[in-house]
């Protein structure tokens, strides 16, 4: 396959800065922005134009447009756009604020959904090209305590499913990448929530103990870094591309059993469903 052209939210590390690092050493073009992009001068230094940087809050709608105008500007042409960033907001429900909320949702789905609607009208005057939205398997399944994580992760991924379908037409392919734990050193960038005495035992505190248990992330992740990024950029050289892609065994099992339950929960329901309909249907039918 050919050299391309991408652009990487959230490049300075975990999975973007390993994506980004990947692609470089293959020869590729990077467009990596991050909100501290200063953490890119070792790569800037070793691959010189091969990178382009910018710095890139997920928080700024404006900047948004301007830096993916920029680098469709200044590169010519963007072959895949990575919306990377993103992290974890951890806590029971009634933990949270409602500012802690907001800010996971701008985050992790109002972003992301702004890149994609700021890349759309480049892409499709280019005649294509390809999204690739990092989800998670907390896009597939729940945890106690990471209920806004979840919604964010279950929201972006509803809405990168029906963008595919919108712009399959114009040649542009869309994949949503499901990772198990990885290790990225994620917690040091999560948010964890005061808490609550209601919730000193039981699953969330479970949690809790867990994240805050240094190196304890990183120890139980099953995923190899470099393989996982790999993965990812094989994902954009397979066509049709897939449209999801998990990541790890892990994600593999746990998306499977919490896909296998939803589907004997609501064939389980069957004969009520039908039996809503205004013309009634023998449940055979």
């Amino acid at each position: 396959m050919g050299l391309k052209t991408w652009f990487i939210t959230g490049s300075n590390s975990g999975i973007g800065r390993r994506v980004t690092e990947c692609l470089l050493e293959r020869g590729d073009r990077v467009a990596a922005t991050s909100r501290r992009p200063t953490e890119l001068v070792d790569l800037a230094a070793k691959y010189g134009e091969q990178l382009w940087t910018a710095q890139l809050d997920m928080l700024d709608p404006l900047g948004i447009r301007q830096t993916v105008q920029r680098a469709f500007a200044e590169l010519g042409h963007v072959d895949v756009m990575f919306s990377n960033a993103g992290y974890l907001l951890a806590g029971a429900a009634e933990e949270l604020t409602d500012s802690d909320i907001s800010r996971q949702i701008d985050t992790n789905l109002m972003g992301p959904i702004r890149l994609v609607k700021a890349a759309l009208p480049h892409l499709r005057a280019q005649g294509g090209g390809h999204i690739v939205q990092l989800s998670s398997m907390g896009g597939q399944i729940t945890t106690s305590g990471t209920s806004a994580y979840n919604a964010t992760k279950w929201g972006v991924e509803g809405f990168i499913d029906a963008v595919a379908r919108e712009v399959a037409a114009f040649g542009i392919e869309v994949t949503l990448v499901e990772p198990g734990n990885v290790p990225t050193n994620f917690s040091n960038s999560m948010t964890l929530a005061p808490q609550v005495d209601a919730y000193t035992g039981g699953p969330v505190a479970q949690l809790r103990q867990f994240l805050m248990t240094p190196g304890a992330v990183n120890a139980a992740a099953v995923s190899d870094l470099t393989r996982v990024a790999e993965a990812i950029i094989e994902s954009t050289q397979t066509t049709p591309a897939p449209r999801r892609l998990a990541l790890g065994s892990d994600a593999y099992q746990l998306i499977r059993q919490s896909l296998a339950d939803r589907l004997s929960a609501l064939d389980a329901q069957r004969n009520v469903a039908y039996g809503t309909d205004a013309v009634q249907l023998s449940v055979g039918s």
